[in-house]
């Protein structure tokens, strides 16, 4: 059966004096529910610039949880993450325009992530990560959304101009910035071992993919990890908020599917 171990952390950084940052996590209540339902985890990133920030983070967060606890018995991830992703798009866009009399525009990036059997799915909106950790090398396995990313995909710069271009941290979507959000998907299949990571854009854009595998690899624990990894990412610049998300896949269930319907591999 699939088993896991998570820590999670956050960290207002060296120069904010609030968060806009959260974090939330629904671990199954009953060995029946880690078949029926899973793990899962989010992390979203309030909107730098914009109006309540921190507001907007939270009500995706919950959104997503409520959802998920709600969700129908064996609905497979692939479906459901998204779905529950857009339907936190229309809270966010529902709370500002409540927010004050005229309405407000608050938006937010989101990432999360359900694991179940032997796969892990990792829905997410904006520049919020999350890595597979796998014999000692990070792999990213979101695709930032920003001006510069898109461009690059499209072929119009290259990674060198990317990296560089001021738009690197201009978010092509987020979450609350319209009634309609394109949301990514992709299912990934996880083995006893693997580590999976989401993050804010206050570690990933100040420390490398090898170097997260490294600390990750060098520290005793899951605990000690994360505040490894907060403490680089606010030494090496601390101007945003840091959040992180460290789950170990220690156990996993090996299925395939027939007609929609898993059935256990030996």
């Amino acid at each position: 059966m699939l088993d896991v171990e998570f820590t999670q952390a956050s960290d207002c950084g060296r120069v904010r004096d609030h968060n806009e940052d959260y974090l939330g996590y629904v671990v199954p209540e009953a060995p029946a529910q880690v078949r029926s339902h899973g793990w899962l985890f989010a992390l979203a990133d309030g909107v730098g610039g914009e109006e309540q920030g921190e507001i907007a983070s939270r009500t995706a967060v919950e959104t997503l949880i409520a959802g998920f606890r709600r969700a129908a018995s064996g609905e497979p991830h692939l479906a459901l993450l998204p779905r529950l992703v857009r339907a936190a798009n229309t809270k966010v866009v529902e709370t500002g325009m409540a927010s004050r009399p005229g309405g407000a525009t608050i938006s937010t990036t989101v990432v999360t992530c359900a694991l179940r059997y032997d796969r892990a799915v990792v829905s997410h909106v904006g520049d919020s990560r999350c890595y597979l950790i796998r014999h000692g090398r990070a792999e990213i396995i979101t695709r930032d959304h920003t001006v510069a990313n898109e461009q690059l995909g499209l072929g119009l710069i290259s990674q060198r101009e990317a990296d560089e271009a001021e738009t690197n941290h201009v978010l092509s979507r987020s979450l609350g910035s319209g009634l309609f959000v394109n949301v990514e998907t992709r299912e990934h299949q996880v083995l006893a071992g693997d580590l999976l990571l989401l993050c804010s854009d206050g570690l990933h854009n100040s420390v490398r993919p090898q170097e997260i595998a490294d600390i990750v690899a060098h520290a005793s624990d899951l605990d000690r990890a994360v505040r490894s990894l907060v403490d680089v990412a606010n030494r090496k610049d601390g101007s945003d908020n840091v959040s992180v998300q460290l789950i170990r896949v220690r156990n996993v269930e090996r299925i395939g599917m027939y007609r929609g319907r898993p059935y256990k591999l030996a």
